[in-house]
């Protein structure tokens, strides 16, 4: 496997079951519907450890630009490989996204409220308030870089690998993730990933979901640029404490 198909199979895995597990939460006639919060955060954190198990030995399993951009930025990650990572990334959630469509089609169809059919595609704020919003975003995704970082004592491969990552390796990150969404997520719904909110809006624009109204895109900057200042702040944090 090559480090892009192993973002685009990590990513895709990581959308497939986070975004599916909010569908079969918030559609109706679901055997999960009205599951709950602790459901969708325990589900998305075991997507991240089956995306890390996946592309962790190929490609250090980023999954996320933010990541990548963080590793990038603290001199950890090749930048020529950014833009290779990042494509990868928004592919795999793209077919991710259209994956949960094709298996709650259904469930879609039977849904009237627009916001409900947007739900499982993206993000959006619980209150609406730009600036505390984006600071949510840059918050959380901040303590999922810096703490990446020393999940291995910042010890990084040259392919972008923390040392010793595998099935074990993957534990931490996703207990990581977990904690994010059960003391952070409320505000936003925890995006602190460019690829996983903007790839899934995108189909959501692109497929034919009956009156599912439109895809939010005044919100969409948020879940985007949050993610990369917060990852941009941690990455710089950790260069000044290591000297």
């Amino acid at each position: 496997m090559t480090e892009f198909s192993a973002e685009v199979i990590g990513t895709m895995l990581l959308i497939l079951l986070g975004n599916g597990v909010v569908a079969n939460v918030v559609l109706p006639n679901t055997k999960g519907n009205n599951g709950g919060w602790i459901v969708i955060t325990t589900a998305w954190a075991l997507a991240v450890f089956i995306g890390v198990v996946v592309a962790g030995p190929y490609s250090g399993a980023h999954l996320n630009p933010a990541v990548t951009i963080g590793l990038a930025i603290a001199g950890k990650f090749d930048w020529v490989k950014v833009p290779v990572f990042v494509a990868a990334q928004f592919a795999g959630a793209m077919i991710g996204a259209f994956l949960v469509w094709l298996i709650y089609k259904d469930h879609f169809k039977a849904t009237d409220d627009s916001g409900l059919k947007l739900a499982p595609f993206s993000t959006d704020p619980a209150i609406k308030n730009p600036v505390s919003n984006l600071i949510s975003e840059v918050v959380g995704t901040f303590v999922l870089v810096f703490v990446i970082f020393y999940f291995t004592n910042a010890e990084i491969s040259s392919n972008g690998t923390p040392i010793g990552l595998g099935s074990v390796g993957a534990i931490p990150v996703a207990f990581l993730v977990w904690v994010i969404g059960l003391s952070l997520g409320g505000t936003t719904g925890y995006a602190i990933n460019p690829a996983r909110d903007l790839g899934p809006r995108i189909m959501h624009a692109l497929l034919p979901i009956p009156q599912k109204g439109n895809s939010n895109w005044g919100y969409s900057w948020v879940p985007v640029f949050g993610p990369l200042l917060g990852a941009g702040i941690a990455a710089v944090l950790h260069l000044w404490l290591q000297g």
